[in-house]
């Protein structure tokens, strides 16, 4: 159940220039998705939100209306994300850019900067089952593959062809996180974000 309502890509873009977020959108979302995976239970939306800032470079919120606000714009995005992972239905964001090097570059921030560092939210020895370990070191080399494949020299019709494939291979990885390690424990889950 969506508690607060998300403001919309457009809205949310302009809250982050105001307060001059360097995290992009697509990234932020990806680092909710991943955080929300996450068996760090103690891991909360706060933490995760300081991490879009840079060190000693928080927003300075003058009001406590302004601070309600704030979190309340952020809080919106992690429901809409939280839902779109009770749903199983977490997309990579859309890209529309023929470059391959912006797109590759996008897509590696997306996922690396984006749903690893959420899903490891800062803990380099997180405990987890062996098979999502590996899942998540997967997830974390198919990022990889984007920085390879922004260098190649074949035809770009073969070369998104080949980004699109790994796209979805991080789509299915991601669903199958959310299937065999998210969903059986979503109850408490909600009970720690609400």
């Amino acid at each position: 159940m969506q508690v607060n309502k998300y403001i919309g890509d457009e809205a949310f873009q302009k809250m982050l220039d105001h307060y001059s977020c360097p995290t992009p959108l697509d990234v932020i979302k990806m680092r909710f998705c991943g955080a929300i995976c996450s068996p760090n239970l103690k891991l909360t939306p706060v933490d995760v939100i300081s991490s879009f800032f840079e060190e000693a470079k928080t927003p300075r919120l003058e009001t406590k209306a302004e601070a309600d606000l704030f979190f309340k714009f952020f809080m919106g995005l992690w429901d809409e994300v939280f839902a779109s992972i009770v749903a199983n239905k977490v997309s990579l964001s859309s890209i529309n850019s023929k470059d391959v090097a912006f797109y590759c570059q996008k897509r590696f921030d997306e996922i690396e900067m984006g749903f690893v560092e959420g899903f490891f939210g800062g803990q380099e020895n997180l405990k987890m089952a062996g098979y999502l370990a590996q899942i998540v070191d997967s997830v974390s080399e198919l990022a990889l593959v984007y920085n390879k494949l922004k260098n190649t020299s074949q035809p770009s019709e073969k070369l998104f062809e080949a980004i699109k494939n790994t796209d979805k291979m991080v789509e299915q990885a991601i669903s199958f996180i959310i299937e065999h390690s998210v969903l059986p424990r979503i109850e408490d889950l909600k009970r720690q974000v609400n």
